[in-house]
């Protein structure tokens, strides 16, 4: 590179610099602020699967009795064509039998265990009320109101079909979201439904950090309106990866460092989109996660959530 190129390589090198820094921090420059249907700070993970079984309509019925905002849960399909909410394919973590949902029937469906392992809280377990699944339907018909976030773990398009035909049915499209780790399985949930909001996925959510890191991002349209994700700090200490590289403290300690970025975080928020860190059971992880910036929290721990919530440090 000859000496006369810096010239004008180094300017324009500066100007790039200052234009993405500053299109960081005001952002409404290039792009039109998103406007969802809600605005949730405090959301139940599988229910709130700490204090009562996951995903069950007890524990349903509870976060919201504690003042929940948003329901998280995911969704199966069983043979005869229900949609079923139920974190697991193959039910034997959750019931001891090793079968998978959509071998069975819904009548035969067995029940949760008595007492079942919270799984982003190691050694504890939660054992109080019902014990049968739950159908979508019947989760929409009993809460009307409530937004949730559906996640799609398995690439099936009946399943996906039928949840869509649900949300319309029950005219819910701007307080459903859909939600998955699988960039392929997104693309097909947009497609079935474009009317739904929808979360980063893991393809996406490594796109967004490459952009960040790169000073692109303030330059490039972004469909999400949610961004979810792990608190770093809660891995190893009450969350056990099943991922050996992920319990590497200094693994850990490079993501919390990558990723739990505040000026990232309040790009996003200041274009609309909802930052929401997992799981969050413990005071001292919902205040990291807020002190970070994020706009949510979720819990297997409704009641906790919401008495640190109210109390007065805590209100805007």
């Amino acid at each position: 590179m000859t000496s006369s190129s810096l010239y004008f390589i180094l300017p324009a090198l500066g100007g790039y610099t200052l234009a993405s820094l500053y299109l960081l921090k005001n952002p409404q420059i290039l792009h039109r602020r998103k406007r969802t249907a809600f605005h949730c700070r405090h959301i139940s993970h599988r229910g709130g699967c700490g204090e009562r079984i996951e995903n069950t309509m007890d524990a349903f019925t509870h976060a919201i009795e504690q003042g929940t905002e948003m329901l998280e849960l995911d969704c199966h399909l069983t043979h005869d064509g229900h949609v079923v909410v139920s974190h697991d394919e193959n039910l034997l973590r959750q019931t001891g039998c090793d079968i998978t949902v959509s071998a069975l029937k819904l009548q035969d469906l067995p029940l949760y265990k008595d007492k079942l392992e919270v799984t982003f809280y190691a050694g504890r377990y939660s054992s109080i009320g019902d014990r049968r699944f739950a159908l979508l339907e019947d989760l929409f018909v009993k809460f009307p109101k409530m937004p949730v976030n559906i996640e799609i773990k398995e690439d099936n398009t009946l399943l996906i079909e039928k949840v869509s035909e649900l949300v319309r049915r029950y005219a819910r499209e701007d307080i459903t979201v859909w939600a998955t780790a699988d960039s392929n399985i997104m693309k097909k949930c947009q497609r079935t439904n474009p009317s739904m909001p929808y979360g980063f996925s893991m393809g996406r959510g490594v796109l967004l950090l490459l952009l960040f890191y790169s000073g692109l991002l303030p330059f490039v349209p972004l469909g999400e309106s949610f961004l979810q994700f792990y608190l770093p700090s809660t891995f190893n200490r009450t969350f056990i990866p099943a991922q050996r590289f992920l319990r590497n403290r200094w693994i850990i300690f490079l993501l919390e460092k990558v990723t739990m970025r505040r000026s990232l975080f309040e790009h996003l928020v200041a274009r609309g989109i909802q930052v929401q860190l997992f799981v969050c059971n413990e005071d001292q992880d919902i205040e990291t996660a807020f002190k970070v910036g994020a706009t949510g929290v979720m819990t297997d721990y409704p009641s906790v959530l919401s008495n640190y919530l109210s109390r007065p440090r805590n209100q805007d």
